[in-house]
Order: structure tokens, then sequence, then C-alpha cells
């Protein structure tokens, strides 16, 4: 009988410890550090400005309207400049969110999502998608989806909830098929997180500095993003950071092509040939 009761108490003792490994791995933090838009109440807007061509137009509004299901912010949407011009350089705004598509070119990223910070707070920020892959033919739109959900989310302060390249039905992770073309439900409790607290003041739509004075023609060109200071283990994510001319900081997060990182996962691949 003791034997049995041992027995029970064993089995019930690893119940518990893998429904709490669970609950860890399932509802862990995947803030971006801590940077965040300062703002003085909740539901807070955040403009986004749309200088897309008409065929990210379907995936940019359905990135918007999935986003704005988030219980602490609503998003509005602005005309931007398409210009081939316009949208190579893809200016920071300052308070907004400029989100772009161009040929950058075979660099090997898919997508960049930029921020600039002061303190912790998030001033202004882009969103890039890079035609020279999306218009070869070999990515469908779900795919387009998944990229342009992602970077638009780096936006509002949200991390990867996996580098691995597990599939967890978001677009904040990072799975090979790029086949999640929507946040889930913890992306938004993510949010409700990182805004659960106010500020005394606000940098949405404020006039700042801007950061991309002095860059040339493009500013997010790989020599311009300074140091990098982190890297996915499968290679498909880097983080740079850049310190400016008044102090502030811009932090960049890279979705690099899964031949890119497969090629080297461990390299810096803005010069890795």
């Amino acid at each position: 009988m003791q034997k049995d009761l041992a027995s029970r108490t064993l089995r019930l003792f690893l119940t518990l410890s893998l429904i709490s490994s669970f609950a860890v791995s399932g509802f862990a933090s995947h803030s971006w550090s801590n940077y965040h838009w300062a703002r003085t109440s909740n539901p807070f807007t955040v403009r986004v400005v749309d200088s897309n061509t008409q065929d990210w137009q379907t995936m940019y509004n359905s990135a918007l309207t999935d986003w704005a299901q988030s219980s602490v912010l609503n998003l509005t949407n602005e005309q931007g400049d398409e210009s081939s011009r316009a949208r190579k350089r893809c200016v920071m705004i300052a308070g907004k969110i400029h989100s772009c598509n161009a040929s950058y070119g075979f660099n090997g990223w898919l997508g960049l999502a930029s921020i600039n910070i002061s303190g912790n707070h998030i001033t202004q920020a882009t969103s890039k998608m890079n035609d020279s892959y999306f218009s070869s033919g070999s990515y469908n739109s779900t795919n387009r989806r998944h990229v342009m959900c992602q970077e638009i989310g780096h936006g509002f302060g949200l991390g990867h909830q996996d580098e691995s390249g597990k599939d967890l039905n978001t677009c904040m992770d990072y799975a090979n098929a790029l086949d999640n073309p929507s946040p889930n439900a913890h992306d938004y409790a993510q949010l409700e997180t990182i805004y659960s607290h106010l500020d005394s003041s606000t940098t949405i739509a404020a006039l700042t500095y801007d950061a991309t004075f002095g860059y040339g023609d493009d500013p997010d060109a790989p020599h311009n993003w300074g140091q990098l200071v982190h890297q996915s283990e499968n290679g498909r994510s880097s983080v740079y950071e850049r310190i400016n001319f008044n102090g502030s900081r811009t932090i960049r997060h890279v979705f690099w092509t899964q031949e890119r990182a497969e090629r080297c996962p461990g390299c810096d691949h803005r010069y890795h040939h």
C-alpha cells in the first residue's frame, strides 16, 4: 500500500511539473526589451502611414485589422507617398509607424522593422518589405501577410514568441513555412502587459528629432544599422542598434531569408557572402 501511495505521489508530482513547465513556456514574455510608446491613456491610437503599392494593400489592411483587435491600442491609416524613391527611403515619421515595400535588393532580408528610442520610449518606427524576394514568385500572399503582420507588430514593442523555426500559430514566430498571417491570443495578452502602465507624456504623433537625417538616401541600408546585438539560434533573426546624433537609439529587427540563414546561422549577414 505504501508503495502504491508513493507511486501515485510520484505521478502527481510529474504531472504538476509538466503543467508548470507548459505554463512557463506557453506564456513566456515576448516583449521587445522594454520598448513601448509613451501615452497617457488606454486605449491609445497609433497612426500608420501607408506607402505600400497596390499589390500589398490586402496584406497591409489585414495586418491593421488584426492588430486593432487589441484592447489597448487602435490603429489609424494615413496615406503616404507611394513614389518609388519615397518607398525605398521609407523615412521615419515622428510619432508614427511608416510602412513601405520596395525592391531593396537580394541582400538576404525579407522584412525590416526599425524603431527609434528615447530612453525606453518608441518615438517613430518603420516597417519595410523587400520586393526583390516577394516579387520572385517564391512567396505567396500568406507569406506576405506573415511578414507584414510581424514587421508592424515590432513597431508596438513586440518581440518574437519563438526564433527556432517552431510553428506557434502567430505571425510573431519564425515558422519556416511563413504560413501564420495573424497574431494569436498571446500577442494580445503581451500587448496588455506592455501597456499596463501609463506615462506622464506621449510620443505618439509628437514632434521629435528625425533620426534618419544625415544617413544618405537609404537610412536603413545595412552599413547604417550599427552594432549587431542579437542573433537567433536558427539565423532567421538579427537585431542591430545604432546610436544617433542626439543620443537616441535606432533598433532594427531583421527578418532573413531561410536560404541566407542556413548558409551561416551565426553570421552577421550584412557582410557574409
